[in-house]
């Protein structure tokens, strides 16, 4: 059973998310160059990378709220940059999204936040945003803290809540923005758990954009390293983790050195000392 809004039933291929050579930049700075990737149905795909290299950037590309310089991104058979304002905020719908701190609205409580899309976007009656809002609610675990405010709730409370706002009109895409920050280990098992079991439940599919290795490679089914705007490997969790491709070993064991180094680029230290090596 869906948990969900029938307007956002449609028969969808394989691969309904598909980028393709995709290009950014801001003025004459770099983001992304050449990125393809392909989402496919049912599938948690991980996008990870150090920090600045340009992740952030691809969900906002995706969503339609920046244009390429070059390529596309196709959902649901549209290429997002090529839609009118009235069809890319109807394409919007379905489409979710979990900031990375939640983004809770902090003057409603715990379920009108999670009423607040189906409010907005749906002719429910008010007693079916009840019914809907207690199940994605119960969803996550959190059904007897709806009267509470957000300012009564822990990190890892506030995360399910958005998440379960995330998922109120049934998403076909969801995507999360480093969906693990700041949470201790039980809240962070219980996160990657729900991202797993609720896409699952909802035959959706998600985009993954997180630094935390260990959880990640637990959930997904596919990854893509990005560093300097390119994709430089991409694989299964297993073949990730037997990776021999020097920055891939380095980011998923944490090592401090290797192709991203401890160092930024500056003279010998001497140099800096003004200091000739046999005084030193």
């Amino acid at each position: 059973m869906r948990l969900c809004n029938p307007k956002n039933l449609t028969v969808q291929p394989e691969h309904f998310l598909e980028i393709r050579d995709l290009n950014f930049a801001y003025d004459e700075r770099p983001i992304l160059r050449g990125i393809n990737m392909d989402i496919p149905k049912g599938k948690v795909v991980a996008i990870m990378g150090g920090s600045g290299c340009g992740k952030t950037t691809l969900l906002r590309l995706i969503g339609g709220q920046i244009r390429p310089t070059g390529g596309h991104v196709k959902f649901d058979g549209k290429i997002m940059h090529e839609l009118g304002r009235r069809d890319l905020y109807e394409t919007r719908r379905k489409m979710g999204m979990l900031f990375q701190f939640g983004a809770l609205f902090t003057d409603l409580s715990v379920y009108d936040n999670v009423a607040f899309q189906m409010r907005e976007h749906t002719d429910l009656p008010e007693s079916m945003i009840r019914d809907l809002v207690l199940m994605k609610l119960d969803a996550v675990g959190l059904r007897g803290a709806r009267n509470l405010m957000p300012n009564a709730l822990s990190g890892g409370m506030a995360r399910r809540v958005a998440l379960a706002r995330t998922i109120a009109l049934d998403p076909m895409l969801i995507m999360y923005d480093e969906p693990f920050t700041g949470l201790d280990p039980i809240s962070l098992g219980v996160i990657g758990n729900l991202i797993r079991k609720l896409n699952d439940a909802l035959g959706a599919s998600s985009i993954v954009v997180t630094h935390d290795v260990q959880e990640s490679l637990q959930i997904v089914d596919y990854v893509y390293f990005v560093s300097e705007g390119v994709i430089v490997a991409h694989g299964t969790p297993d073949e990730i983790r037997s990776s021999e491709k020097p920055f891939v070993h380095q980011f998923i064991h944490g090592e401090i050195d290797g192709p991203v180094p401890f160092h930024y680029p500056a003279p010998p230290y001497l140099e800096d000392l003004d200091l000739e090596p046999s005084r030193a």
